[in-house]
């Protein structure tokens, strides 16, 4: 009996064990089942309304002009008055600087004097020619009595009459003045060669002395048009060398402004420009704004771009050579483009759409910024999956993804 009951007690354990364990399963209490639900993220959207603009180029630029104009002495004098100062604007005609008259006085006696001794040659020669040939015609006469001398003393000699020192006095007075007739025919002959010689020396005397009148005008430095003075070189009482800077100034109108355009953009304005497309630029100036046009661009390029030449088309009176300017150039229009925030672009080429409450990426090309009427820079940007009415998500998400679900928000 003892044996028996050792034998069942401990099953009889396992089975009120067991039995406990299913009742427990049983009437345990079920879980709820866990709902998942989405994350909705909100942001802001504008509607797109694609059109027409153009975009544009921040570019620094550097007052230039091509017409620097360097006045120098005209000759060695002392300078008697400046009468203008460094950024004096100036108008046409208007006096500079004088060198001192005296300076050239002496100079100019001397040249005339030069001119007077020739012209006084030149009459002695005109003189000396009438008289040679009033003198040739007496000594052709004295020549043909020689002659006839000679011919009567061989006559005499023959006739055993006269002498032969008669005879040789006779034929070297014939000699003597045949040699007579023939230098004066050669003086007569000569004379238009010693008269344009002489016409020659007057000539450069003459022009000797117009060259002196010239640097005497021009020792007076006037405006050669309405100009802004760079620099004054001299004051008064200086002695100046020919050719000595004594003042720098430059046209009002001459200015223009050279910047540096990078070169992505070289060939796009190249083509505009040879198709004679007008590319209007801005620069600001205080709370002014002035308007320029792109003419033309450098002979010279290198790896980092191409220097641009604008031309100023308000009054240039404000500015100065060697200002510096930042300037906005207006590039080319595009048709069908969008000005979205630069936070609404994901890596330069990427846009986001609200659509049904989710993100759906669109990937776009960028044509540069744009300035809205306010100031605000945005990046224009074009694709043909834009269409007018979309929302355009500008709110920048770092997590950005296709399908992301979110909500628009005023």
């Amino acid at each position: 009996m003892k044996r028996l009951i050792k034998f069942l007690l401990p099953i009889l354990i396992l089975a009120v064990g067991f039995g406990g364990f299913q009742y427990l399963k049983r009437t345990k209490p079920e879980r709820p089942v866990a709902e998942f639900s989405e994350r909705v993220w909100r942001v802001e959207a504008e509607t797109l309304q694609p059109r027409r603009l153009a975009p544009s180029l921040e570019l620094f630029g550097r007052v230039e002009t091509p017409d620097l104009l360097r006045a120098a002495a005209s000759a060695p004098a002392r300078v008697a008055r400046v009468l203008v100062r460094d950024g004096d604007r100036v108008e046409a005609g208007q006096l500079l600087v004088e060198l001192d008259p005296r300076d050239f006085s002496f100079r100019l006696a001397q040249a005339q004097a030069q001119i007077d001794d020739l012209d006084a040659q030149l009459e002695s020669e005109r003189q000396r020619q009438a008289s040679d040939q009033a003198a040739l015609e007496q000594e052709q006469k004295l020549l043909a009595l020689a002659a006839d001398a000679v011919e009567r003393a061989t006559q005499l000699t023959r006739q055993r009459v006269g002498s032969q020192t008669e005879l040789d006095i006779a034929e070297q007075e014939l000699a003597r003045q045949s040699l007579a007739v023939s230098n004066r025919k050669m003086s007569l002959a000569d004379f238009p060669a010693r008269e344009r010689a002489l016409r020659a020396r007057l000539d450069s005397a003459k022009a000797r002395f117009e060259e002196i009148v010239l640097e005497l005008e021009r020792g007076r430095v006037t405006a050669p048009y309405d100009a802004i003075i760079a620099s004054v070189s001299v004051t008064p009482g200086d002695q100046v060398r020919k050719d000595d800077v004594l003042l720098t100034l430059y046209a009002i109108d001459g200015l223009e402004i050279r910047a540096r355009i990078p070169a992505p953009f070289q060939d796009e304005l190249t083509a505009a420009l040879r198709a004679e497309e007008t590319l209007p630029a801005q620069a600001l100036i205080g709370d002014r704004t002035l308007m320029l046009e792109l003419t033309r661009l450098a002979g010279e390029a290198s790896a980092s771009g191409i220097d641009g030449f604008f031309r100023i088309i308000d009054d240039p009176a404000s500015l100065r050579a060697g200002q510096m300017l930042s300037l906005r150039l207006q590039r080319l229009a595009h048709d069908e483009v969008v000005p979205a925030p630069f936070g609404a672009v994901y890596g330069g080429d990427r846009v986001y759409l609200l659509v049904d409450g989710r993100m759906q990426g669109v990937p776009v090309r960028s044509l540069g910024s744009w300035f809205t009427e306010t100031g605000e820079e945005r990046l224009l940007v074009r694709a043909p999956e834009l269409s007018a009415g979309d929302q355009l998500i500008v709110t920048h998400m770092p997590n950005a993804i296709d399908g992301l679900r979110v909500e628009a928000v005023q």
